[in-house]
């Protein structure tokens, strides 16, 4: 059964140097070319194989060409110029294009740009709007396929295990430590690590992540530097982060996975690859299938309550063929403070995820419990 990210049956291009075009006459049948400049090439468009299964979207080529394949039947979308974020762009985007035209004195960021855009039409978006967004998002789903570099058996070939919890967890809170602690430890030991990309306990994760590597000392330096702004609402909290970074400025690689649909938050400044969506549900489900080696939930409020059980849905029905770890980091908070911990428990009774669910509060016991619990084909 093929999962989100299969290889393709549908060939995808978006370059001139595939081989396909630089050698003998290219077959485009059942094939996109995405936003290829083909004007300066000498094809002789006539003798392509090409028909109604052929698109062209975002591609510059000369108009006689177009015509021609027009009159074949394939079908152009040209992406208009004047949005801004780019339908079909190429690779998943970092902190450092998000947080372009931002000041300490003012966010006129392009994170910011693209968010009020949205904004202005999330509810009700027009059929053009509504089609470069999705085209937007495949794109990025696309750029996390190359990232991740999935196996045709649908595991990824870095080792995804996801961090989820509160994002309005402060710096100086022990959960954002603990967290923090149990990404460092699992990048260490070779996994890559995934969260939702915003502030709280999102940041803890990419920022641990970071940090693989770094001494005791070193880290004590970075919590006391981030406690002078503990929330993302508190004056500072981006110039703290960016010290960190000027501090160490290279770091293990990691990504977040945000949306634009919560509002505009600062980006999370320490994720290597940021993997950014409109559609939130999109987003939510992309996160749970790319950590397939696990997912570790620390303290969180409703969003965290509905990862988790859309978390167990996925481990319950194998919806990406895999049985994968889901540890709960906090028992406080997942069997004093709520139930959660023994519902899931009862939930799971009989079925394969049953001896893949662990509830601590010890980093350490969570790289133990994920390293035990390799992912496992699904058996309905």
């Amino acid at each position: 059964m093929k999962s989100k990210f299969s290889l393709d049956s549908c060939p995808i291009y978006r370059t001139i140097d595939d081989e396909w075009l630089l050698t003998g006459t290219p077959d485009l049948h059942n094939t996109t070319l995405i936003d290829i400049d083909l004007r300066g090439l000498s094809i002789d468009w006539k003798a392509v194989p090409a028909n109604e299964s052929t698109l062209f979207i975002g591609c510059q080529l000369a108009l006689e060409d177009e015509l021609i394949l027009r009159r074949r039947g394939v079908s152009f979308l040209h992406t208009p110029t004047d949005l801004p974020y780019r339908p079909t762009r190429r690779q998943l985007y970092t902190w450092q294009e998000l947080m372009e035209g931002y000041t300490r004195k003012v966010d006129n960021s392009v994170d910011l740009h693209i968010y009020q855009h949205y904004e202005n039409s999330k509810r009700c978006p027009s059929i053009n709007e509504a089609l470069w967004q999705r085209i937007h998002d495949f794109s990025i789903d696309e750029g996390l396929r190359r990232l991740l570099d999935f196996t045709p058996a649908g595991l990824p070939k870095r080792k995804c295990v996801g961090i989820m919890g509160g994002h309005g967890t402060a710096r100086t809170s022990p959960d954002y430590e603990k967290t923090l602690r149990t990404a460092k430890l699992l990048t260490e030991n070779g996994y890559f690590i995934a969260s939702g990309g915003g502030p709280g306990i999102m940041e803890a994760a990419n920022l641990g992540a970071y940090l693989a590597g770094r001494s005791e000392e070193e880290l004590q330096w970075v919590l006391s530097t981030l406690s002078v702004a503990p929330t993302y609402k508190d004056e500072g909290f981006n110039d703290a982060a960016l010290s960190i970074l000027e501090r160490f400025e290279t770091g293990a690689e990691s990504l977040a996975i945000p949306t634009w649909f919560y509002g505009h938050e600062p980006s999370n400044l320490f994720a290597s690859y940021i993997a950014k969506y409109f559609s939130n549900s999109i987003r939510e489900d992309t996160l749970l299938a790319v950590a397939l080696y696990g997912i570790v939930y620390a303290p969180g409020s409703a969003g965290t309550t509905q990862e988790i059980f859309m978390d167990a849905a996925q481990n319950h029905y194998g919806t990406y063929n895999f049985v994968s770890p889901m540890v709960f980091l906090g028992k406080e908070r997942y069997t004093e403070q709520t139930d959660l911990y023994p519902l899931i428990q009862q939930l799971a009774e009989g079925r394969a995820y049953a001896d893949f669910l662990h509830l601590t509060d010890e980093p350490a016991d969570v790289l133990s419990f994920i390293q035990q619990h390799e992912p496992t084909r699904f058996v309905g």
